[in-house]
């Protein structure tokens, strides 16, 4: 057997799991876990990539020995380098206020049919494009030699060596998901020099070696290489499913939710467009489609308003509450920043017409059932719009811990869900790696390693989905 380190960050923890691979086993083990604190500072809200880093060298100090590292994070962030490959500053946080607005001065020279039709990428106000766009008359980006999407700028402080990830570069809006390549018109268009983009790497690639200063701080003995892997989680974590056949559909269950297909190729209609489905690339050619959900952040937020309750009995009364009661929007964007959402959700209630839930139990039961309503929406309209049939829902990350939600999930949508692995992110990313270095075979080999080896849980649904569609009017009809 082999071991691996995957590094993953999310945005609210990062983690450094081992890996360890065999021909017919596949183990994980956390090897240290710490929080990822945002800082709203005087210019706005900022990562604190510096403490991130410090967490890697700690998780890799505890790791000991591995034959490997890769790292995987959330898209579409990333920091800027001068002439000396210094950072500029710390990365802006995509729930900043600065592109507020920015999307309509891009649609004016790019309008947003032409954008969609060369790029595949839902609207989402953070975009790296329009990030780039609002941060244009910068001081920083002014004087930018180089820009890297997260997990590539701390590759590139563990290993000296510059690249872009294809699976994360293809959320920055300036991918052309068709040719798998830059869009060099729509930068040109838009006055962004694709130059500051380091090379393109694929899944597997190798990016470098630990420097020897690494070396020395984390204790590991040389050389330690380091593989370019599904570096946006999504893509790691879709690499991780334990699917077989084409016919699933899933939903990567987190601080967002990512619920959709797994494509040989794009879907570029008009009608995509509208419904707000992504096209983001996948390993071995394959491409995520799907839309971006609000997801468990929704919670997230009321927990931390509440004062951290426990969660299990929290889910307990919910369980307790009348079903679809009150449902709200869980993809509108009048969800996305920080603060009161307790507040927020009962107001979106009031404001359609519908029973305003008071207490934490009957919000946390808003939430879960707006969440299961959502999954239902984006599994029906991407099998619609893809022309791409499934008989099963696979449910990975986080969100496999909540029961609750995973049965709502089923019974929305009217098809079994099939719940597990809760650290698909990192499963992919270690998959990556010993598929680099020759312990795995293609996708349909690693996921039929992961269905033999990790813990699964099926829920089946019940009752009709009438409900459900009862529900989803109430939303279409306001």
């Amino acid at each position: 057997m082999k071991s691996y380190a995957a590094v993953d960050l999310g945005a609210s923890s990062g983690r450094v799991m081992v890996g360890r691979v065999g021909p017919d086993s596949l183990e994980l083990a956390e090897a240290h876990r710490f929080f990822n604190r945002p800082v709203r500072t005087p210019e706005g809200l900022r990562w604190d990539v510096l403490s991130l880093y410090g967490g890697v060298l700690d998780g890799l100090r505890a790791a000991g020995r591995v034959d490997s590292v890769g790292i995987d994070s959330w898209a579409v962030d990333y920091g800027l380098l001068d002439t000396d490959g210094a950072l500029l500053g710390n990365p802006v946080h995509y729930r900043d206020s600065r592109t507020d607005g920015i999307a309509e001065k891009v649609w004016a020279t790019v309008p947003a049919e032409e954008l969609y039709a060369a790029t595949g990428l839902q609207y989402a106000p953070f975009n790296t494009l329009y990030q780039l766009t609002a941060a244009r008359s910068s001081a920083q980006l002014s004087q930018a030699e180089r820009l890297l999407l997260i997990p590539d700028l701390l590759t590139y402080w563990l290993t000296g060596e510059q690249g872009t990830e294809l699976t994360n570069a293809s959320t920055t809006q300036l991918i052309d998901p068709r040719t798998r390549e830059w869009s060099y018109d729509i930068a040109a268009r838009l006055g962004i020099d694709l130059n500051l983009f380091a090379p393109l790497r694929q899944p597997g690639d190798p990016a470098g070696v630990l420097r020897p200063e690494v070396l020395e701080e984390t204790g590991l003995a040389g050389p330690v290489p380091v593989t370019a892997v599904g570096s946006h989680d999504t893509a790691s974590a879709v690499a991780a499913i334990p699917a077989g056949g084409e016919r699933f559909a899933y939903i990567c269950t987190g601080t967002w939710s990512l619920a959709g297909l797994e494509l040989d190729a794009p879907v570029l209609t008009e009608e995509s467009r509208a419904a707000n489905f992504t096209n983001e690339l996948g390993l071995d050619g394959t491409v995520r489609y799907l839309r971006n959900i609000m997801g468990l952040w929704l919670l997230q937020e009321c927990v931390r308003a509440w004062g951290e309750p426990e969660l299990g009995a929290l889910l307990l009364d919910a369980a307790k509450v009348p079903a679809l009661r009150s449902v709200v929007d869980a993809g509108d964007a009048a969800f996305l920043a920080p603060g009161r959402m307790p507040e927020r959700i009962a107001e979106a209630c009031r404001v359609s017409g519908q029973p305003v839930p008071a207490s934490p139990a009957e919000i946390t039961r808003c939430i879960l059932d707006s969440l299961a309503l959502a999954h239902r929406r984006a599994i029906v309209d991407a099998q619609r719009l893809a022309g791409h049939p499934v008989d099963v829902v696979h449910v990975v990350g986080g969100g496999t811990r909540n029961a609750l939600l995973c049965q709502l999930t089923a019974d929305a949508c009217g098809l079994p869900v099939v719940a597990g692995p809760t650290e698909a992110a990192a499963l992919g990313n270690v998959l990556v790696q010993a598929r680099a270095h020759g312990l795995v075979g293609d996708l349909a080999d690693a996921r039929r390693l992961l269905t033999r080896t990790q813990p699964l849980t099926r829920y089946e649904p019940q009752g009709d989905t009438a409900p459900w569609r009862e529900a989803e009017a109430r939303l279409t009809d306001r």
